[in-house]
């Protein structure tokens, strides 16, 4: 069957996501990724480059004779990202490359309501606004992760109080035409890892899991479009009437047992502390027998919630991202029993991929700097209302 022709849009997005997933490439292997001639792919890089999106610069040629000059995305795009967590909210200004030149973090109260979030977005958004006012920076596109946000929560966010439909009029009013798009936490961080994570393990469909603040997963493909990774609250996957109490307001959740603010009242420790610790915490903690033991039970609990959901929808492979990627083999173990203990037909390697990628916790605004990266290439980096019009 014949391919489906693409529109202008879908063939500068191409482009724009390969330079995007692989940092830079030559025009040969460029034009045969994206699937055009290469005088096709150069008339659109004659475009790109004059829209001040796209560079080339002199690399050594790959092989004798080949090409020297390496197509990447033009770091003087200016993108504005917000992130959202449960202690604060992180904005910046970064680069398509994901270098960040602004960023500040604000506290969220305590017991933060849909009024206080509100007010903690509007402070940070004039400070967005006073940077980019004395700077006299132009932004291209703004990325907002929000955990938890899915389209049963787009009024009022079950885990964190947050009305995104009153957000949303706060960022068209300090940024009128620059393009604004929402999406889940854990899409964003799926793609940083997809886009920041050198040699990335895992290519086409796959289960990507976060663990941190929260225990979530996203069905992920070959596209970089958000529409196509789909998010499911695996984290809050109910096991038995006991347990503590999740920030869901359910009791047992996986979440409840294997978040970062679990983790650290395992460790007997606040989550500050272990947040400033980073990823050195596996080393700068001892941990007991008896805490290990009780460590292990809740990564195999967590490998039952991945099976499960692995039984709802099979895939081919299972990234993981988040604190059990620091631990040492023999804990991670466990984590793989469940799996193997909950998933159909048990966990066979030649029919899973399962792999570890480092945390990414702690890096906002990074993950939704990359999110809007996306959405910038996503839409050919066309102005929005041309797209909207196509």
């Amino acid at each position: 069957m014949s391919e489906q022709p693409r529109s202008r849009r879908q063939t500068r997005a191409a482009i724009l996501g390969h330079l995007l997933q692989s940092g830079g490439m030559f025009r040969p292997p460029l034009a045969k990724a994206v699937r055009l001639s290469e005088a096709s792919l150069s008339r659109i890089l004659f475009d790109l480059k004059a829209e001040g999106l796209i560079e080339e610069v002199r690399r050594p040629a790959p092989y004798f004779g080949g090409p020297t000059a390496l197509v990447s995305l033009d770091n003087s795009v200016r993108l504005a990202a917000f992130e959202l967590t449960g202690t604060h909210l992180s904005v910046g200004v970064g680069g398509l490359s994901g270098e960040l030149h602004f960023a500040e973090r604000l506290s969220l109260p305590k017991m933060p309501t849909v009024e206080s979030v509100g007010r903690v977005f509007d402070d940070a958004l004039q400070l967005l606004r006073d940077w980019t006012r004395r700077r006299r920076v132009r932004l291209a596109q703004i990325g907002v992760s929000v955990p938890g946000l899915g389209r049963l929560s787009e009024l009022v966010n079950p885990i964190i109080p947050c009305d995104i439909a009153l957000v949303r009029g706060m960022f068209g009013e300090a940024f009128a035409g620059v393009p604004v798009e929402f999406t889940n936490s854990v899409v964003a961080h799926a793609m940083f890892h997809r886009c920041r994570t050198e040699n990335y393990p895992l290519d086409g469909a796959h289960l990507f899991v976060f663990v941190g603040q929260g225990v979530a997963g996203v069905w992920v493909d070959d596209a970089i479009e958000a529409d196509a990774l789909l998010p499911v609250e695996l984290g809050h996957m109910v096991f038995g009437e006991g347990g503590p109490r999740c920030r869901c307001g359910h009791v047992g959740c996986v979440e409840a047992h294997t978040s970062l603010p679990a983790l650290a009242e395992l460790l007997g420790i606040g989550e500050p502390e272990l947040l400033q610790l980073g990823d050195d915490w596996v080393n700068a903690i001892a941990i007991p027998w008896r805490v290990r033991q009780e460590l292990r039970r809740r990564l195999f609990r967590l490998g039952l919630a991945i099976g499960n959901t692995l039984n709802a929808k099979p895939s081919p492979g299972v990234v993981i991202s988040g604190w059990p990627s620091l631990l040492a083999v023999d804990d991670r173990q466990a984590l793989i029993d469940g799996i193997d203990a909950s998933l159909l037909g048990g966990l066979k390697p030649a029919q899973l991929s399962l792999a570890f990628v480092p945390p990414s916790s702690g890096n906002d605004p990074n993950s939704a700097l990359t999110f809007a990266a996306c959405c910038l290439a996503c839409r050919g980096g066309m102005p929005a209302a041309v797209v909207e019009a196509a």
